[in-house]
């Protein structure tokens, strides 16, 4: 028989699933607590955040999310729009630099459940590692995803990526997220 070999399972196992609920919107709601680090955020900007994925498909699945609640590109003004244009790049370099990652995909599903989407009324653009050569066939012939890595330990690389930044602000504090800083001459 074979083993999947995954311990950091049991923090998920042993949970209390009444501090999981979230009443509300999660991309409105996380931003909001001062837990950055349990919520996953690992930068910060102006208009602008990035999550892990709490369901990768990869190390380093994570979202860039206006901080405005809205489903509609439209509804957002200019500088929202740039702000989240340059925490992708932002977050692209940090992934880069931190995940030695080949590639990456990007992608946002708008449009509800037709999209495949789970939130459909707060935008959000997904950014996916990838790597040459990993192919992950287990989905396709177990149907078995397998997580190669622990959220906390993809969470430090990315914290650490994103401090690297020429964007980051001076001073970053331990278990917050990163705070990007975008000036206008960029």
């Amino acid at each position: 028989m074979e083993q999947l070999f995954a311990p950091w399972r049991i923090d998920w196992v042993e949970r209390d699933p009444d501090e999981d609920e979230i009443d509300g919107c999660p991309f409105c709601v996380l931003p909001a607590r001062d837990t950055d680090q349990e919520s996953r955020i690992v930068a910060r900007s102006e208009h602008t955040f990035v999550i892990l994925n709490n369901a990768p498909y990869s190390p380093g699945h994570l979202m860039v999310i206006p901080r405005r609640h809205t489903g509609e590109w439209g509804n957002l003004s200019d500088t929202e729009l740039l702000d989240h244009a340059r925490m992708k790049v932002a977050a692209i370099e940090a992934l880069e630099a931190s995940m030695g990652t080949d590639g990456l995909n990007a992608g946002e599903n708008l449009g509800g459940s037709a999209a495949g989407g789970s939130i459909d009324d707060h935008l959000h653009t997904h950014l996916v590692p990838r790597w040459s050569g990993d192919t992950n066939f287990m989905p396709i012939i177990s149907e078995t995803k397998v997580i190669v890595e622990a959220l906390e330990a993809t969470y430090e690389k990315l914290h650490a990526g994103f401090s690297e930044l020429d964007s980051a602000a001076s001073e970053v504090s331990d278990g917050g997220a990163v705070w990007l800083e975008f000036g206008d001459d960029e």
